[in-house]
């Protein structure tokens, strides 16, 4: 059976353990900033995001990791033509987000589109000689996981600009299933490769 896969999923950081609190996921930044495409899309139908995350049942913060919560987010990336992640300051290894990235990347080949919320424009993420800078090697620190699997994909380093984004996620270059798929390296603001 074809699983048809339109869906960009989003990869977040969400505090551990999944505690239902009265906030939840809410109370984490990197999810505020996946709850900000949700409300550009809202805004702008246009707007190139099809959320993975909508695409299934929801779940609890305090549902079991092993028989709901990891299934679930398998699930979600089957049907996902790429990885949308944000890296922030704020981003911890996780196990959600090591198994987001290790699935993904690693079992799924899908490319990543890496949104780095605490920078601005692409001089914070790559510097004059055309390498990343060390702001960005520090994040890539936060999360070995997706550090030491990146080169298996194309993958996209982005500032938290909205057009920029619209781009990317309506880049070919990064969906999995597209002939217009790029050839697995490291890429940014576009096409670019280092």
């Amino acid at each position: 059976m074809s699983i048809y896969r339109n869906g960009n999923y989003c990869a977040f950081y969400v505090a551990e353990p999944f505690l239902p609190t009265l906030l939840g996921a809410f109370a984490t930044r990197d999810f505020n900033y996946y709850q900000m495409l949700k409300a550009w899309k809202g805004n702008d139908f246009t707007f190139p995001f099809n959320d993975s995350h909508a695409k299934t049942y929801s779940v609890r913060d305090g549902s079991n990791w092993e028989y709901t919560l990891k299934p679930r987010l398998r699930e979600r990336l089957r049907s996902s033509k790429n990885i949308v992640l944000f890296l922030s300051e704020y981003t911890q290894n996780s196990i959600a987000l090591r198994e987001e990235i290790d699935y993904g990347i690693n079992t799924l080949g899908l490319p990543v589109i890496v949104i780095y919320p605490d920078l601005t424009d692409n001089n914070q993420i790559i510097d004059s000689n055309k390498r990343f800078t060390n702001k960005v090697n520090q994040l890539w620190a936060k999360l070995p996981i997706f550090r030491d699997s990146m080169h298996k994909v194309p993958t996209a380093h982005i500032p938290m600009k909205k057009e920029i984004i619209r781009a990317e996620l309506a880049n070919e270059g990064f969906m999995v299933n597209s002939s217009q798929k790029l050839e697995a390296g490291l890429y940014y603001h576009g096409p670019r490769d280092i």
